[in-house]
């Protein structure tokens, strides 16, 4: 079931598929079926275990269980074997694993949470409510949408082989045993889509018209030259020169037998079949039940009760404010005109951009190499993990973000990576750049991500997984810290702050307008200029996202809103007694959790400050 990779891990990569028929099928079986009768035994409790050890088992079934059934979760985290085979991505696999979600939700629920007590109780109930969430998921079609301009077979097979361990020989069996099944994998998401299609379940047609060409781009005359087979390009010199040869050869086979073929047909059934079929409308509420999945999805991605009406209306509250103080910058800069001719300003005058993608990337590296001697004075813990600052793919990029973060691991021996678009370098502003560095890297997404990761403490499933309000809050969250850290000190790059943070108000209300409340793409668009100096490429980009994605968006400004308020609230009851770096810590030091739960962590973090201030 698709959905429990997003159940598992907020930053997973997505699925691929099994080979048809192999004897590591018989294995998988095999194994399966020793991790259901372990279940089973959690349930029984024949030997007597306490509750809390019950947890635990369930836990490690669990984890066995996620290994088994996503083996790209297991390269991701850096655990050893099975990186050599696909989730199965068959709809037959899908509905089964539907009800081995709705099993294992049933197991938990025979756990006496009353007899648990701090992190167990936590754990107990952070498990109940990702598994119902699964399970209420199931209920919508989730697993006819596998592919758009944002991710999908096109794209997941290329980002898995970049991150597949291949220091050495074996690492490259591996990678090639992946991509000899692409095939099947192919097929699995081409009959979903099809599916999808006779039921009216596709993304819109609108964000599918640059979908075959990324396609297209996976496909050279010369097999080397082709995205998927970069690692097969050049060696670690630890692998001798006869092994290259031999795997290089192997792999312009797979290419030419299996990931040419498939590709080809993949481009084929997306140019004849199905962007032509797919549906013209563009708001979730007009999908099969599309109302109450929305209402799921706004749910899940935000961690409260908010209907979409109460978000829409906190969204032009943000922006009225934002307005404003961006204004106020305006005047301060000197600048005199209106705001329309100052965002056209900043969108066109040329001091504001680069002529080649190689200086865009040092100015990005420049940033990110004086945003790290900042942090001591802001968090007491550091990661060890480090980061690198790398282009977006070619193939994908100009359908893509202006940036994006690809989490590293310690147990792999993976840095994290800050990916910048390098497409298109007339809309990639540097007054922008301090405010993105500081989300996508450091004290953003690696840095949060990557202590989470190292917390050997927490529970495997908090350790890797993750909660979209609080991951894209702390991102948000983190832009608010450039001053404190240095940046912003020229009125552009402070304006290009408040620009983000009008970005994510924006989606507050755009993305409840598109599925909601019935704005037309066009609205939104219009809305978005109004509003921002970003180029209009990238509102487009950003809009086409918020319609393929629907509530992603809103994770974002609700989640840095929270930290927000608990900082403050922090500041009144502590007063000078506070010490941001602490603070910090103690946001950071449980992993992503549910807004509600961060605030019960940090009102009690307060009490027992006041609590030991107050102590004789």
């Amino acid at each position: 079931m698709r959905r429990l990779v997003a159940a598992v891990s907020a930053v997973i990569l997505s699925v691929a598929a099994l080979p048809a028929v192999s004897a590591a099928a018989d294995d998988v079986a095999e194994r399966r079926a020793a991790i259901f009768e372990r279940l089973d035994a959690v349930e029984s409790n024949s030997e007597g275990l306490s509750e809390s050890d019950r947890l635990a088992e369930f836990l490690a079934v669990y984890f066995d269980y996620a290994m088994l059934e996503f083996p790209e979760f297991a390269t991701y985290i850096g655990q050893p074997g099975d990186h050599d085979r696909w989730t199965d991505n068959s709809l037959a696999a899908d509905e089964r694993r539907d009800g081995e979600q709705a099993r294992g939700l049933a197991v938990l629920r025979t756990i006496d949470r009353e007899q648990l007590e701090g992190e167990d109780r936590l754990n107990y109930d952070l498990l109940i409510q990702n598994l119902e969430e699964g399970v209420e998921g199931a209920e919508f079609s989730g697993e006819l949408l596998v592919l758009s301009q944002l991710g999908g077979v096109h794209q997941s097979v290329e980002q898995m082989a970049a991150i597949m361990p291949t220091r050495d020989v074996q690492g490259y069996e591996d990678l090639l045993s992946r991509l000899r099944a692409v095939g099947t994998l192919v097929e699995n998401d081409i009959e979903a889509m099809r599916l999808g299609l006779e039921r009216g379940v596709t993304p819109p047609r609108v964000t599918l018209r640059d979908v075959p060409g990324q396609v297209l781009n996976l496909l050279t005359d010369e097999p080397l030259d082709s995205p998927l087979l970069r690692k097969f390009a050049s060696f670690p010199e630890s692998i001798p020169e006869a092994e290259q040869e031999r795997l290089r050869t192997e792999a312009v086979a797979a290419y030419r037998d299996v990931l040419g073929p498939a590709y080809r047909e993949l481009h084929r059934f997306l140019d004849e079949e199905y962007v032509p079929g797919a549906r013209e409308s563009i708001a979730m509420r007009d999908l099969p039940d599309g109302e109450a999945w929305y209402a799921h999805n706004v749910h899940q991605m935000t961690t409260t009760d908010r209907s979409p009406e109460e978000i829409h209306q906190i969204g032009l509250s943000e922006v009225a404010r934002i307005r404003a103080e961006m204004d106020e910058v305006i005047e301060q800069s000197g600048f005199e005109g209106t705001f329309e001719e100052f965002t056209e300003f900043l969108r066109t005058d040329p001091r504001f951009y680069f002529e080649t993608g190689e200086e865009l990337l040092a100015a990005y590296r420049d940033i990110a190499k004086r945003a790290d001697p900042e942090l001591v004075k802001l968090f007491g813990r550091l990661p060890q993990v480090t980061y690198g600052v790398e282009p977006v793919p070619e193939y994908m990029a100009e359908q893509q973000t202006t940036a994006y973060y690809q989490p590293g691991s310690l147990e792999a021996g993976r840095p994290g990576t800050f990916f910048a678009n390098t497409s298109k370098l007339d809309t990639r502003p540097s007054w922008e750049m301090e405010a993105l560095t500081l989300h996508e890297a450091v004290p953003g997404h690696h840095f949060q991500i990557a202590l989470q990761q190292e917390l050997e403490d927490l529970a495997w499933f908090r350790r890797f997984g993750g909660y979209t309000a609080f991951v894209e809050g702390w991102g948000l969250y983190a832009e608010s810290l450039g001053e404190e850290m240095g940046f912003y000190q020229d009125p552009y790059s402070k304006f290009g702050q408040l620009t983000y943070e009008m970005w994510r108000a924006i989606r507050l209300v755009v993305d409840t307008g598109i599925h909601q409340l019935g704005w037309s793409r066009q609205q939104a668009i219009d809305y978005f200029l109004a509003n921002t100096g970003k180029q209009e490429h990238d509102i487009v980009v950003e809009v086409d996202r918020y319609i393929v994605w629907p509530g992603q968006a809103l994770a974002y400004k609700t989640g840095e809103l929270e930290l927000q308020r608990l900082r403050s609230y922090a500041e009144e009851e502590l007063g000078d007694a506070l010490d941001l770096r602490s603070f910090h810590d103690e946001v950071l030091g449980a992993g992503a959790l549910p807004l509600s739960v961060l605030d019960l962590r940090v009102r009690d973090w307060v009490a027992e400050r006041q609590a030991a201030a107050g102590a004789p």
